[in-house]
């Protein structure tokens, strides 16, 4: 797939350049400082979207996936973890538990053939169909559909004062699926990972609109049919 300079810029060598790095700085700068806000239309398309998949999707997913999870494993049917969302604010996330349950194990990015992913979770993270409650995050407010992917508050605190303009990833709605995701940068992150996420996500909050927000969801499902190695 091509893209023009107007719309896409997503080749790692260009993210690599002084020039990006520069570019990044700057507007990271300016983004920062000006208040952040959902456009009416977004959010409408959020809402409209998110009630389509709960009432025709996930009223009878959930008791069919809940069913599988609960024969996996002992444990609740959903996970829920705090995570950073817009302007640094907590909510809790939702999600589908791929994990066995483990009440005092510490946080830990989950990693490939990880011991702690169940049969039916290993298949759910690789579907990513273990998103799929979110929708329910994104009609209470907490998350948009398309947006920079929020992560955990104990990953957050390690790169929130190390890596220059972390916090400006949070100027918007974190998202269910992002454009850093489908470009390949999912699943467990370093420092070298997180700037690079970081980049793709600054770049979506410049240019977001309706439709880059319909391409990556496009891409989203071309991942969810053909698989992504870093889904674990």
């Amino acid at each position: 797939m091509k893209y023009s300079t107007d719309t896409l810029r997503l080749d790692t060598t260009y993210f690599e350049s002084e020039e990006a790095s520069s570019y990044v700085t700057r507007k990271s700068t300016l983004l920062l400082s000006k208040p952040s806000s959902t456009p009416l239309g977004k959010r409408c398309f959020d809402v409209v979207m998110s009630s389509f998949v709960i009432l025709t999707v996930l009223v009878w997913l959930i008791p069919i996936i809940g069913i599988l999870i609960k024969l996996s494993s002992p444990g609740p049917v959903f996970f829920v973890q705090w995570r950073t969302g817009r302007n640094g604010r907590r909510f809790r996330c939702l999600k589908f538990r791929t994990m066995r349950t483990n009440q005092i194990a510490p946080f830990k990015q989950a990693s490939a053939n990880d011991p702690r992913i169940t049969k039916i979770g290993a298949f759910l993270r690789k579907t990513n169909l273990d998103e799929m409650p979110q929708f329910l995050n994104v009609l209470w407010g907490d998350m948009s559909i398309v947006g920079p992917r929020p992560h955990a508050v104990e990953h957050d605190a390690q790169y929130w004062s190390v890596v220059p303009n972390f916090p400006a990833r949070y100027l918007v709605k974190p998202g269910i699926t992002g454009l850093a995701q489908t470009r390949g940068l999912r699943g467990e992150a370093g420092l070298r990972d997180m700037e690079q996420r970081l980049k793709m996500d600054q770049w979506y909050i410049r240019r977001r609109s309706a439709v880059l927000d319909a391409k990556i969801c496009w891409w989203t499902v071309e991942k969810m049919i053909k698989g992504d190695e870093k889904a674990y």
